[in-house]
Formats: structure tokens, C-alpha cells, sequence
């Protein structure tokens, strides 16, 4: 997979966990996912579509979603669960779309789907594409987040 096509992920990511949510996400190496399964509890998959095809994943260990969720919506520890699934949605979209306006400055046409929500203990991400799994873990204060991202492995930006 070509490295033009994760970064936009990473960037997306670093910028709206900073500036939506307050806190700072530290990436750690990205590396090629062997297994299926997530690091959190609660993850959300989008499809891609366009100039390229592949799907993102976002998951959280619960610790970290409920700091984000915190310092998204201003809640407190008792009304917190009630807003993570919808908050999953909303970053992943917010990741994903951040991630396809980088790729259109370089001559990508991508538009996304609706995200799907898992939720529970080792739940399994299935990508509608069968290229690397390439996995952006980061750390926060709070806990573990990953980002996996699935291309066409013909995929190429010009």
C-alpha cells in the first residue's frame, strides 16, 4: 500500500482527536495487522469507495473512548455510555473525511459510507477488501485507540 494513502489517516486523525476532542493522540509505528480482531471494545468500519476501494476501522479500548466522549460533548461519567456508539460514528466519519479531502489535493475522487458500529470484547473487524491491513496504533492519556486502513493493493496515486 503506498504510504501517500495512510498518511491523510494519520493526519486526520492527529487533527480531530486534537482539536475536536481535546486530547492528544501520539502515534505509535505503523505496522501490517495479522489478525482481525480489535484492541477496544467499541469500533467503527467504513467503507471507501471511488478512485480507490478499501474500508477504515476505528477502535477504542473503553477507558479512551469515555475521555473522548468527555471532552467532545462536556458529559460526565454518568451520562457517558449513553453517547460512545454515536461518537465512534461521528469521529470515524470525521477521520475518514478529513483523510479523503487530503487524498482530493492529490487527484483522489473517494466518497464514504455510513459507519457500522461493534461493540464488545474481541470483536472482530471484517474489510470488504482482502489488500494488507495496515494498523496506526495511538496512545493518549487515557488509553488505546487504533486506526487499520484496507486499500486495493492496485491502488497508486500518480
Amino acid at each position: 500500500m503506498d504510504v501517500r494513502i495512510v498518511n491523510p489517516f494519520l493526519a486526520g486523525t492527529i487533527r480531530v482527536l486534537t482539536t475536536m476532542a481535546l486530547i492528544e493522540p501520539i502515534p505509535g509505528k505503523p505496522f501490517v495487522k495479522e489478525d482481525e480482531f480489535a484492541i477496544g471494545t467499541v469500533s467503527a468500519i467504513i467503507t471507501i469507495s471511488g478512485d480507490a476501494a478499501g474500508t477504515m476501522a476505528l477502535s477504542f479500548t473503553d477507558p479512551c473512548i469515555r475521555a473522548i466522549v468527555r471532552g467532545l460533548l462536556g458529559v460526565d461519567d454518568n451520562e457517558v455510555q449513553q453517547y460512545v456508539e454515536d461518537a465512534v460514528g461521528e469521529l470515524t466519519n470525521m477521520i475518514c473525511g478529513d483523510a479523503r479531502a487530503r487524498l482530493r489535493e492529490e487527484g483522489f475522487s473517494l466518497h464514504a459510507g455510513i459507519p457500522s458500529i461493534i461493540r464488545g470484547e474481541r470483536q472482530r473487524i471484517e474489510h470488504s477488501d482482502n489488500g494488507p491491513r495496515l494498523a496506526i496504533p495511538f496512545q493518549t492519556h487515557y488509553g488505546q485507540f487504533m486506526v487499520e486502513v484496507v486499500m486495493s493493493e492496485s491502488v497508486q496515486i500518480a
